[in-house]
């Protein structure tokens, strides 16, 4: 759709609260089109070291860069690892792209990298996709193939790192075999580790997520267990069930560095919150299922983050609301908030996003269960503030113009609809979210339980 006929649509279809504008919608056509399956995603970086954010997707067989003005950059016929359901199939899980992009020898140019089913790993050029090297490092006993891969500083050289993560190949899938490595090491073709486990605690349905969290400079490596950037065990949570999905963000003002919010299945139905050495709460509300959430500061009158968990109903969904203490802010029904012909599934796919510029963050959705509309809504209230029309394959929230806010990036079918905010910035001199190493990782570590 041009991009005329496609802003007419929006102007006439979409519901939105008096304080939004409509926002921009720019068009990006793809030369592959959006999987039937749930198999690869999307992620943003600046692949080309223009200064700009470029589009990457991966789906099967497929891995293409777009530019942000819509021209295909270059694209890559690779049998690239995505998949769907980690738990039959293994990682990285529904929507999750498998992969990445990082300058990972420090000469200023970008690289982007990703698993082939075969487990070797492959290394382009991200400014032109030509291959730079590839390795094969060995699979451990017990695994199938090397499913998850995310650029990582262990050694605190910056992204010169690599950390690897398959499921067990027999059973219910779950991605307990992590080995990390330097990339200069896998280049020479050395595939001794630095160091490897069998017994990391993943969540059952996507990766392993690496964050800074402690401040030292170096990733640790996080789901139900923390690993430090050696390997070695930093803090346990006691899920008695499985993890649903797991975040990173500085949900606690008295506490420092970053934490890690996970929500268990089963076994209480618990959300943990965590830091690098020891476990801050675990709260649950009426022991519901939490299954999704989204972390931000959705109430600034108060301290530290708000966590909002989605509820396990597959209809009429009861989302609750936690403080960074753990204590109950709110409750209440899906249905009582959602517009008119809004599915009685909920929503899904929810991200936390930097909508306005204003201090107080909001969330973004699509229609649960169906390639259908895609909102933002207030998680404490509940209330929806924009609804638009689309056909929603995927979503991607990420600053991709350049103003620190984010953007909605839809994959429907043969394009990228990126939708952006038209009303001024409150807040412009704001720095870019790209320069917090989290937010760079969890936006490439990112799948449909964990956005």
């Amino acid at each position: 759709m041009h991009y005329s006929a496609l802003l007419a649509v929006l102007v006439g279809s979409a519901v939105f609260a008096a304080q939004f504008e409509m926002p921009h919608a720019r068009v990006i056509a793809l030369d592959v089109n959006a999987p039937d399956s749930t198999s690869g995603g999307l992620i943003a970086a600046d692949v080309d070291d223009d200064g700009e954010i470029e589009i990457l997707i991966s789906a099967p067989g497929y891995v293409g860069a777009y530019n942000p003005d819509g021209t295909l950059l270059w694209r890559n016929i690779a049998d690239v690892r995505v998949g769907g359901s980690s738990e039959r199939e293994g990682l990285p899980g529904h929507h999750g792209p498998g992969l990445q992009a990082a300058d990972i020898d420090a000469d200023g140019h970008t690289e982007v990298l990703f698993l082939t089913q075969d487990s070797v790993l492959h290394v382009l050029a991200g400014s032109t996709g030509e291959e730079k090297w590839s390795a094969s490092p060995p699979v451990p006993e017990g695994a199938q193939s090397w499913e998850h891969l995310v650029v990582a500083n262990f050694s605190g050289n910056g992204d010169s790192d690599l950390l690897l993560q398959a499921t067990n190949k027999d059973g219910y899938r779950m991605g307990r075999y992590l080995a990390a490595y330097r990339l200069a090491d896998l280049q020479a073709g050395k595939t001794q580790p630095l160091w490897q486990t069998d017994a990391f605690l993943s969540c059952a349905h996507n990766g392993a997520r690496l964050a800074d969290i402690d401040g030292d400079g170096k990733d640790e490596v996080l789901g139900g267990t923390i690993l430090g950037p050696d390997g070695q065990l930093r803090c346990a949570m006691p899920v008695k069930g499985h993890l649903d999905s797991i975040f990173v963000a500085d949900v606690r003002p008295d506490s420092p560095g970053l934490e890690v919010v996970a929500l268990e299945e089963g076994g209480g139905n618990r959300v943990f919150l965590a830091n690098a050495s020891e476990v801050l709460f675990i709260t649950d509300y009426e022991h519901q299922e939490p299954q999704n959430a989204a972390v931000g500061k959705f109430d600034p009158s108060r301290d530290g983050l708000q966590i909002w968990c989605r509820s396990r109903y597959n209809e009429h969904q009861k989302p609750f609301v936690f403080d960074w203490h753990g204590q109950l802010l709110a409750h209440y029904k899906m249905d009582d908030v959602a517009p008119a012909g809004w599915t009685v599934r909920g929503v899904e796919v929810i991200h936390t996003i930097h909508w306005t510029g204003e201090e107080k963050q909001l969330a973004a959705a699509k229609e649960r269960h169906e390639e259908g509309d895609l909102c933002i809504f207030d998680p404490i209230s509940g209330a929806f503030l924009l609804r638009i029309p689309e056909h929603v394959n995927r979503l991607y929230v990420a600053d991709v113009t350049g103003d620190w806010r984010e953007e909605l990036i839809v994959w429907n079918r043969n394009q990228l609809h990126i939708y952006e905010n038209p009303a001024p910035n409150p807040r412009p001199d704001r720095p870019r979210l790209w320069e917090q190493q989290h937010y760079r990782r969890s936006k490439m570590t990112h799948n449909y339980y964990s956005p």
